[in-house]
């Protein structure tokens, strides 16, 4: 498993370890439609404008039915896209970090997405992500808002691990570098995927085993009589 403590936060890495109009190019091709690649604390990302998510779709082949994730650059971000709840406002401490966690969206920040709303919320309920990445963080600064997010890989194939893996695959128009001493790192596991209960219910589904176990989100939720199954 990551270390993700090792990583080096933004406020670590020197000056210019993302050079600004490098970062402002990435900005540049998110606002014309397009798509970036970049490095997270597990996997590698894809992402593009939440208006712009079906670029997603048609550059990695996936399937319709299946929505992306919302990144955000913070804890408070995510949760100011996201109906309060005891147990989002809980599990927001694992922020950042590798959990996405799908909750009802606020419809009114739904509607600034127009078409794309569909594909990062359907049904009305968003997968939340705060990556722990100082790249990642760097380009959703930049972006200056959540990014439609999805891992690096054509459907069906490997997710990219390395800079070099996602540079292969030549999925998007702008690829950010890893920081300088992080590119060796082992492969990690992907976010974990956790549904939180609807109104009503009482427990929260694990869709998907990750960077977090489900005994640690247990524990979190424990105490407001949330149970996790898989």
């Amino acid at each position: 498993m990551t270390d993700f403590a090792a990583l080096p936060s933004p406020e670590s890495l020197p000056s210019g370890f993302l050079p600004p109009e490098l970062l402002r190019a990435a900005a540049d091709v998110l606002d014309r439609g397009g798509v970036v690649a970049y490095p997270t604390e597990t996997v590698w990302g894809l992402a593009a404008r939440p208006a712009a998510a079906a670029e997603l779709y048609r550059r990695k082949g996936r399937e319709a039915n299946k929505p992306l994730q919302l990144s955000c650059p913070g804890a408070a971000a995510a949760l100011a896209l996201a109906v309060p709840s005891p147990a989002l406002l809980a599990l927001s401490a694992c922020w950042p970090g590798p959990l996405t966690v799908v909750t009802p969206g606020r419809p009114e920040r739904l509607e600034d997405w127009g078409a794309g709303a569909e594909a990062v919320a359907p049904d009305g309920w968003l997968g939340l992500r705060v990556p722990a990445h100082p790249v990642a963080l760097a380009l959703l600064s930049a972006a200056g808002g959540p990014l439609a997010t999805t891992s690096l890989n054509p459907s069906g194939q490997a997710a990219a691990t390395t800079q070099a893996e996602a540079e292969a695959y030549a999925l998007a128009d702008l690829t950010l570098p890893e920081p300088a001493g992080t590119a060796d790192r082992p492969p990690a596991a992907p976010s974990t995927v956790l549904r939180l209960p609807a109104e009503g219910e009482d427990t929260a589904r694990m869709l998907r085993l990750g960077g977090l176990s489900q005994a640690d989100l247990a524990a979190r939720l424990a105490p407001l009589g949330v149970r996790v199954t898989l």
